[in-house]
């Protein structure tokens, strides 16, 4: 694995930065006013960012998630990110590109690179919490038709009002069997008994959050993810869903990392911009060591945080499964806890006016926070670490 980036990869870095920093944190406030950034969303589709992961026989850029989290760490730093690229290319776009069939991957693939379509991604119970087994949602066959039956709820599901079609996660196997048996379907936005409701969160965000309801939804049977059960190649739908859902779930976590890297970065940039030209005594507040040793330790940490989410990164574009969960949930750990402290620090160092409309830092407190529990919490993360990599045993 390089250490340094490639020139490729800065060349890459610089043009999503001059991208974001056209747009910047005034397009996103108020675009959650507003509604939903379409301009940046169709001109990053337009620049070919959006479908940078996705193969190029199906429009794409032909990369992997490392670029993918270049595109979303450098719009956050620029104060735009963009949710939903953890969701519609990374997560959803990454499944269908494994494992769909291959009209699946004609109808979606070049759909969501070039950003004529989004998809909205379902897996999360009110009674299942960080314990998947527990999932309700239940898949059955129509044995008259051949057709899929779901029925079930998911909450804290993004952007499903935007989005063309949800990538849900339902189960074949009865709850009470304590078998997982994961089957992912997509389900059109408009597909009678699909019914969803806007949660009414604190958190002002452009991609809003919302419960589904699936009261015996009916798919034909090609809405399986990979149809029928699975081949010898691993890319099959009825018994292969547990390998597709963490196909998903790795992306997901590598890009959750990339988010929070580039809003810590944004909101240090702030600081340290303030910190230089604030002036309280006979000198900018930044040369005094109270004020630039935690603005210096939150880029330390930052930085670190940002290796981790390279080396997952390329662990699971090279195809090591594996090493890419461990590396993956190691990075959304080690970025949330750099973002978070980033972002208090930076408010601490402006005062009062790192709580002020004008500065734009106060609302970055509550998003900061997100990507200590979304999509995973850092203390389930803790628990893979001991069990997965240090042995010890397990307390649930």
């Amino acid at each position: 694995m390089p250490v340094i980036e490639s020139e490729e990869h800065k060349a890459l870095r610089a043009a999503v930065a001059a991208l974001g920093n056209r747009y910047g944190r005034a397009y996103t406030t108020r675009t959650i006013a507003e509604g939903n950034p379409t301009e940046l969303w169709s001109e990053a589709a337009e620049l070919g960012y959006l479908g940078v992961n996705l193969p190029e026989e199906y429009g794409g850029g032909g990369g992997g998630i490392a670029e993918l989290s270049i595109v979303l760490e450098e719009l956050g730093a620029a104060g735009c990110p963009l949710l939903m690229l953890v969701v519609s290319p990374a997560i959803c776009g990454t499944v269908i590109a494994r494992f769909g069939t291959e009209d699946q991957k004609q109808q979606w693939l070049p759909a969501l690179g070039n950003g004529t379509r989004i998809m909205a991604f379902g897996i999360t119970e009110p009674d299942a919490g960080s314990n998947s087994h527990r999932i309700t949602t239940t898949a059955r066959r129509d044995p008259d038709t051949g057709d899929w039956l779901l029925t079930g709820r998911k909450v804290f599901v993004s952007g499903v009002d935007i989005a063309d079609a949800t990538l849900i996660v339902g189960r074949t196997e009865d709850t009470r069997t304590g078998r997982l048996k994961p089957c992912l379907f997509i389900v059109p936005r408009d597909t009678e008994g699909f019914q969803r409701r806007v949660i009414d969160m604190e958190l002002n965000a452009v991609a809003k959050q919302f419960e589904l309801v699936l009261d015996d939804v009916r798919l034909p049977a090609d809405a399986l993810v990979g149809g029928g059960t699975s081949h010898a190649s691993g890319s099959g739908g009825e018994d292969a869903g547990l390998l597709q859902l963490f196909a998903g779930l790795n992306p997901e976590r590598i890009m959750t990392a990339a988010f929070a890297v580039g809003l810590g970065r944004h909101a240090l940039a702030k600081a340290v911009a303030y910190a230089r030209e604030r002036t309280v005594w006979n000198a900018p507040i930044g040369a005094h060591q109270a004020i630039a040793h935690p603005l210096a330790q939150a880029h330390i940490d930052l930085e670190l945080a940002r290796l981790m989410m390279q080396k997952a990164a390329h662990l699971y574009d090279s195809g090591d499964d594996v090493g890419a969960g461990e590396a993956a949930n190691m990075a959304k750990y080690a970025a949330a806890e750099a973002c978070v402290k980033a972002v208090d620090q930076a408010v601490h160092t402006l005062g009062g006016n790192g709580l002020t409309r004008e500065f734009g830092l106060a609302s970055l407190i509550t998003a900061a926070r997100v990507s200590r529990i979304a999509p995973v919490s850092r203390e389930m993360i803790l628990n893979y670490v001991s069990h997965q990599t240090l042995g010890l045993p397990k307390s649930y």
